[in-house]
């Protein structure tokens, strides 16, 4: 089983930056999960910079610990993973990353290791899709995230940061009964802005009414919505209110802390979880750290479901232990 260095025995700061210290090796044998990055930012319409966020998201990584109190569950006694490294990717050119990203995905996919994946920009969570769809066929999706990602086109460009759950939602590969939006706030440039996601299919849950109807039952609702069919979860950073997630893009006051953003995580406990994006990071604008913090934490949090999960098929396995 591969797990992190014990940073008890050995410092923080010796060796290759890899998340949470686990081993970084390209191989699909022994391992539940794979850490990779997808270091792609020219689809951005506003800052840049996200092409740097895996690595800086790595680099406060090694803070992290297997054991996980919260959720009382050593992830390492149940799981074994790595960091696999980053998917090439072609500046400039969106749909050539997309086929790259499927051929990286793919091979994890074929053995049912769980990737998790850290952005770049929210572009790269469409090429996942198409990953998974091969895999999986149509899924449920839920995604946090200050913005839709339904425009129809920024520029008359559709390929954007700003577009990829429209063009998921086209391209059928979304089981859009299923699927759900959470958190989505700020100014619009009109009504269809929410409206047009909900044409497409999606519930959404914009943030003014989870402060309404309060954590458990957005919680209800996602659980009630995905059900049991196999789920892509997408995190966008900016989801965090940039007190507590300043380095992203295009930020929106208003949004949870960083305790409710490790909650909203925790809460997905129980769903059928395939996969799992975090974008956004953008380091030049990530004062004292304070994002690469928080999303190393959401992603460990992802983890930990990972392990929750290897432990009740355990227990189902041998239910007198």
């Amino acid at each position: 089983m591969y797990k992190p260095i014990d940073s008890s025995q050995s410092p923080r700061f010796v060796g290759n930056r890899t998340f949470m210290r686990l081993e970084q090796v390209r191989t699909t044998d022994d391992i539940d999960f794979a850490v990779l990055g997808v270091p792609f930012d020219t689809a951005a319409s506003n800052r840049t910079g996200q092409r740097f966020g895996p690595q800086h998201i790595r680099d406060f990584s090694v803070l992290l610990r297997p054991y996980n109190p919260d959720m009382d569950i050593d992830i390492f006694e149940y799981c074994s993973g790595v960091d696999y490294g980053d998917i090439n990717v072609i500046p400039g050119n969106a749909l050539r990353t997309y086929d790259s990203m499927v051929e990286g995905l793919m091979p994890l996919l074929e053995k049912n290791v769980i990737p998790v994946i850290m952005g770049g920009d929210h572009s790269i969570s469409l090429g996942n899709l198409r990953a998974f769809h091969k895999r999986y066929g149509k899924m449920a999706l839920v995604h946090f995230d200050s913005h839709g990602d339904t425009w129809e086109h920024y520029y008359g460009e559709k390929y954007m940061h700003g577009t990829p759950f429209r063009r998921a939602a086209e391209e059928g590969l979304l089981d859009m009964e299923h699927s759900i939006q959470v958190g989505m706030r700020g100014p619009l440039y009109g009504p269809g802005d929410i409206q047009d996601a909900r044409d497409l299919g999606f519930e959404v849950i914009p943030m003014k009414e989870v402060r309404q109807i309060g954590f458990e039952n957005v919680m209800k609702r996602i659980h009630e919505r995905v059900k049991d069919r196999p789920v892509f979860v997408t995190y966008d950073i900016d989801f965090v209110d940039p007190a507590f997630a300043p380095g992203t893009g295009t930020p929106e006051i208003g949004g949870p802390t960083s305790y409710e953003a490790l909650e909203y995580v925790r809460g997905l406990d129980g769903l059928d979880i395939v996969g799992f994006d975090l974008v956004e990071v953008l380091p030049s604008y990530d004062a004292n750290e304070i994002t690469a913090v928080l999303a190393s934490a959401v992603i460990y949090e992802m983890i930990t479901l990972i392990a929750l999960k290897k432990r009740r098929e355990l227990e189902q396995e041998n239910p007198q232990k």
